[in-house]
């Protein structure tokens, strides 16, 4: 079975653009479009990994991230954060919340899905992916 990979971010052609070269692998795609969305979607259809982008609405990315981090049923759901906010502080953060990989825009969409199948290996592993804490 592929893996479902969550894509959430408010622009709606960087959307496309993950979702084509990830469906173009095999990977199911589930696409939201701001932070609530995002959560709600992680909630109903319990993807494998996550694709988050920080700046959205109604919840930025490094919210959606603790609370996905807080909640035992997604604790440790694999998270690339996909954003713009490129400064090192901003880079610290989201490792600090829990992103096992953090890519800044502009990207190379198949730089992403490189990473996509090196962190979704991980869940084949019992003990799920592997996680550095800051």
């Amino acid at each position: 079975m592929p893996l479902k990979v969550l894509v959430c971010d408010d622009e709606r052609h960087i959307v496309r653009l993950i979702q084509v070269n990830l469906e173009r692998q095999g990977y199911t795609v589930v696409t939201a479009f701001d932070g609530k969305e995002g959560l709600e979607k992680i909630r109903s259809e319990k993807p494998d990994m996550v694709v988050l982008d920080v700046m959205m609405p109604y919840m930025d990315g490094f919210e959606v991230l603790k609370t996905i981090r807080r909640e035992p049923e997604t604790e440790n759901l694999p998270v690339i954060m996909l954003t713009a906010k490129a400064q090192d502080k901003d880079v610290f953060e989201g490792y600090h919340y829990g992103a096992d990989m953090y890519l800044t825009k502009p990207f190379n969409p198949m730089e992403l899905v490189a990473f996509v199948k090196r962190i979704g290996k991980g869940n084949d592993d019992p003990g799920g992916p592997k996680r550095y804490d800051i």
